[in-house]
């Protein structure tokens, strides 16, 4: 067989063996179907993570509708989105998402060069159609989706999770129990996710050899940059790399004081892991959100407060101290200006006090103005 005779990844010649007959045939076709495509999205360099979700997806529509992809129609769609907004509580984005899942399955599904539509109907008598339309699914309209209440820590109360985090440590420590190793280990990565504005998986994939040297800010030592090899990566592609500069003393202090006194005791110090585990060798994101919901919880945040607001802090506090918009856009890896300003949540006071600054600015250049119009009468 030649390179041009052989079936596409994913094509029903390679999932289905002529002449056999199923014993359950719709069941047998579907998962055949699921695993075709699977293997198409493989093909196409897709995270095997991405893959599993969307086969998820579909397989919950499945178990929806009760019906099988040949016998799909709009209406079951309609159904389904409607449920899981109102019974299940899907956000919009994640409404989206389940039904580009679907839809994508349809296409390939329906696409000639699978052969599925053919097959289907030779053995059920129909065809697979595509269900998600224009008039029936989601649009992204706004650059924006975030809840609502999902925003950046005040300065007051970045601080007051800190220093929690810290007398954390000294309870556990205090009260002779284990765990301030780990309490301490957590301690430190908020605080590094904070100082270099990282996601949740980039702060935990972070190793100890991704701190270096910036030849430009000798004063930081050997922790003036951060290289982030775990960024967020666009569709098939791998993960994007970048490079975090290190802006703030106290960043260097807190990094020095856990690699070189606490992290050496950890049970998995040989790890080459930035945040090893006591489990494991490197700590889990279950893990690192839970311990962060319990000091929010604590402290009586609000539950808008991720994570992922760390990274929303960084970039609004740098702007707030009239850091570089363009430096920060690089800082937090985004490509395009518009995408920071949407991070970007400056606080009441920050506008306050930039309005006061221009009023004050313009009332002294109109005295200004006014008095050498005097003098040079």
């Amino acid at each position: 067989m030649t390179e041009a005779e052989r079936p596409t990844a994913g094509a029903t010649a390679l999932q289905l063996v002529d002449g056999v007959v199923f014993l359950r045939p719709e069941e047998q076709v579907f998962e055949a179907m699921l695993t075709g495509w699977g293997r198409q999205q493989a093909a196409r360099n897709l995270a095997s993570s991405t893959i599993a979700n969307r086969d998820k997806r579909v397989r919950g529509f499945v178990e929806h509708v009760n019906a099988f992809p040949w016998q799909w129609s709009a209406a079951m769609v309609d159904e389904w989105c409607a449920d899981l907004r109102s019974i299940n509580g899907v956000s919009r984005s994640s409404l989206r998402t389940y039904q580009q899942a679907l839809r994508l399955f349809c296409h390939y599904l329906t696409d000639p060069a699978y052969g599925w539509a053919g097959e289907c109907e030779r053995r059920f008598g129909t065809h697979p159609v595509q269900v998600c339309h224009e008039w029936n699914t989601a649009v992204h309209v706004q650059d924006n989706e975030s809840e609502p209440a999902k925003r950046a820590f005040t300065l007051d109360e970045i601080q007051a999770f800190f220093d929690y985090a810290d007398d954390a440590v000294l309870r556990v420590r205090d009260a002779g129990r284990k765990g301030w190793l780990a309490a301490f280990r957590d301690a430190t990565m908020f605080k590094v996710a904070y100082a270099f504005g990282l996601r949740r998986t980039e702060t935990r994939m972070l190793d100890t050899a991704d701190l270096a040297t910036n030849p430009h800010a000798r004063e930081f030592g050997e922790y003036g940059v951060l290289h982030v090899r775990f960024g967020k990566a666009k569709p098939g592609s791998p993960p994007k790399r970048r490079s975090v500069l290190t802006v703030w003393d106290w960043s260097v202090e807190v990094l020095e004081e856990w690699i070189t006194e606490i992290r050496p005791r950890m049970a998995h110090a040989s790890s080459p892991a930035l945040w090893p585990s006591e489990q494991s060798k490197r700590i889990s994101g279950a893990a690192l959100n839970a311990r962060f919901a319990t000091y929010r919880d604590a402290l009586g945040l609000e539950p808008g407060l991720d994570f992922h607001s760390l990274r929303r802090s960084y970039v609004t506090h740098l702007i707030e101290a009239g850091w570089d918009p363009f430096f920060v856009q690089q800082q937090v890896g985004h490509e395009h200006s518009s995408t920071t300003s949407i991070y970007t949540c400056v606080s009441s006071d920050f506008r306050t006090r930039t309005l006061r600054r221009s009023l004050d600015d313009t009332l002294a250049s109109a005295l200004k103005s006014t008095t050498d119009g005097g003098s040079a009468r």
